[in-house]
Formats: structure tokens, sequence, C-alpha cells
């Protein structure tokens, strides 16, 4: 997980000494606003029962809005409070805790996309893992009930996602965690390829975006289709790129002419 701008937020607190007292008055204030969003997002502490999908979005109420405006320039700190006592509730598995926190630090501070993407991540794979351990474990838990719960929070993940486009610029990096989920959590291929695609074709969208939208392709059984796509990456690929990976996505065409008994003459042949 990248996250660098914590570290420097406290060291530039502790190395300019007269902001000691601001500092102190700070950490005061955002004791009495966790007590605040408490409040405002009543989460239901040592409940062991399933929690019910929700909005990711807290509630706009008169008093969060209030909290929230009280805030002002130490958004960003408070948003760094409330994802150390999210990452506190994660350690110790409380679910409730951890799905209301999820939803709180995107409010506080919405501009790292940090938070949205490890949120993201909380509620497709942890919590569902979480309340399968609460009703038995793997083994006790019967398949379709698994599979209920997984697709439950997968769609929360996905509607948390969503939320975050409303502010985030890099849609790149959620159209790619989007595709995560939708492949290895609602093994829904197709929604997965077009989340990939989506990702290549957004500004800075990574290089293995468009390989894997290929992989997607081929997993559905459009060959065809995934040596169009990656005859034409080829081309476009900077030969001496790593993240680009020429070599790689030429060593797959070649395994698909194979597959689609593409004639000699007929083979794809790189621009030198």
């Amino acid at each position: 997980m990248r996250r660098s701008h914590l570290g420097w937020r406290f060291t530039l607190f502790g190395n300019v000494k007269s902001r000691w007292l601001t500092f102190a008055g700070v950490v005061g204030g955002l004791a009495l606003g966790g007590a605040a969003l408490n409040f405002v997002v009543s989460p239901e502490r040592g409940r062991t029962a399933a929690v019910q999908a929700e909005p990711t979005g807290l509630p706009a109420t008169a008093g969060a809005g209030a909290l929230f405006g009280w805030l002002g320039g130490f958004r960003a700190l408070a948003g760094d409070f409330l994802w150390l006592r999210l990452f506190a509730g994660w350690q110790d598995r409380d679910l409730p805790g951890t799905q209301t926190l999820i939803r709180a630090v995107v409010a506080v501070d919405p501009r790292p996309i940090y938070f949205w993407l490890n949120g993201a991540r909380m509620l497709a794979y942890d919590l569902p893992a979480w309340r399968i351990q609460a009703e038995g474990g793997y083994e006790a838990v019967s398949p379709a009930r698994r599979r209920v719960i997984e697709v439950e929070h997968a769609q929360l993940a996905l509607r948390h996602i969503e939320e975050a486009r409303k502010v985030q610029l890099d849609a790149a990096a959620l159209w790619v965690e989007q595709a995560n989920i939708e492949l290895n959590k609602l093994d829904d291929a197709a929604a997965a390829a077009a989340s990939y695609r989506r990702a290549w074709e957004a500004p800075g969208g990574p290089y293995y975006a468009a390989r894997i939208y290929a992989e997607v392709l081929r997993k559905q059984g459009k060959n065809a289709e995934a040596y169009a796509w990656l005859r034409n990456l080829h081309a476009k690929l900077p030969p001496d790129d790593e993240a680009a990976n020429a070599p790689l996505v030429l060593a797959r065409i070649r395994e698909l002419e194979k597959t689609l008994s593409v004639p000699s003459r007929d083979t794809y042949r790189p621009v030198k």
C-alpha cells in the first residue's frame, strides 16, 4: 500500500516546536471529533450479527456537516486520525466498526485515493471473510451462503468505488480495483474485461491492464478478439519500457497464433 504523507505531517509538527501547543489542541479536538463521529454514524460496536448492506457515504446530517466544516484545514490530519482508528479496528476484526469508519474516513478527507482503494479491498475481501468466520467458518457455512455474503460485500465495494469517482482524478486505479473485484469476487469475466479496458484507456492507464484485458478475453473463449487486441497493442508499445513488456505481449501473440492456427503468411510481424 502506498502511503507516505502520514509520516511527514507528524514530523512537521515535531520539528517546529512553536506549534506543539497547536498540535495538542488539534489532537484534543480530534478526540472530541471522533466522539462526535461515533454519534453521527452510530456504529453498533460489539455486535457480532451480520452487518446489512449500506450505502458507503455518511448520512448527510446537520451534525456531520457542522463537524466537517469545523475541521476545515485539519481535514487531512483528521482523516489520518480516523484511518489509524480504522486500522486498529481492522486488526481486531471489528466488522461493524471497520465498515463504519471506511465511510467516515472518506467523508472527512476524500482526497487520498489510498483511503478509497484500501477501503474497497477491506469491504470486498476482509469483511466477508470475517462474517463467514463468525457464522462458523468456511467448513460450516454452505457454499450458497458464502456466495451471498461475498456478493453482498463485493457490491458494497463497487458502490464505494463509484463514490470515489466523484472526487478522484485517478480513474485508471479505480477501474483496475473494480475489475479485480468483478473478476475475483463476482466471477464476472465480461464485466471485469470491460473495466480492465477502461483502466487502460483512462489517462495514465497501466500497461498491465491492457494485457489482463486480453487474458480475460481468452478466459471467455474470445481468442480471436484477444489476438486482434494484442497485435494492435504490441504495435504501439515502446520497446525499451519494462512496464510495457513488449516481449511478453509478443509471446502471447505467438501462443494465440498456434491456438487459432494462423497461417504463417498471416502471422504478426512487428515493425523493427
